[in-house]
């Protein structure tokens, strides 16, 4: 997620913190800064730009975010997902996501397609790989 110059990094810290605190099934880390990665960068036109990035690798915190995206999204969002999982679906099985930060920032979970937005990535394994698997399990986790 990128934070601009604009935007004051505490508030999209906090915007990002809303699917972190709900994302470890077992006592998070204490600070977010101990799992979120910051990266000072400068943007296409040479404005200053913070990029923060931060990867859940266990099964269950998977699931735990998950879970907490599916019960918050509304019926309509829902919708939207399915309707786009074969677009946002790639071919190394990896399921993408964008969620509004203002929203998030007021605590909710709201499905954009801004590029100024709270991306996720879910990769979606299956043995062997499998395309057609792997959208059943997006439709189990999210829709």
């Amino acid at each position: 997620m990128i934070a601009h110059s604009t935007e004051e990094r505490s508030r999209v810290m906090d915007a990002l913190g809303l699917f972190l605190k709900n994302s470890f099934r077992d006592k998070g880390p204490d600070s977010f800064s101990e799992v979120v990665d910051t990266i000072e960068a400068e943007g296409h036109y040479g404005n200053p730009i913070t990029i923060f990035s931060t990867q859940l690798t266990r099964k269950h915190d998977t699931m735990a975010f998950s879970e907490f995206v599916h019960n918050n999204m509304t019926l309509e969002d829902i919708a939207i997902l399915r309707n786009e999982m074969p677009d946002r679906l790639d071919d190394d099985q990896v399921f993408h996501l964008r969620f509004d930060k203002q929203e998030a920032y007021m605590g909710r979970v709201k499905i954009v397609s801004s590029s100024d937005a709270i991306t996720a990535k879910v990769k979606i394994e299956t043995y062997p790989k499998n395309r057609e698997m792997a959208g059943k399990i997006v439709e189990e986790l999210f829709g």
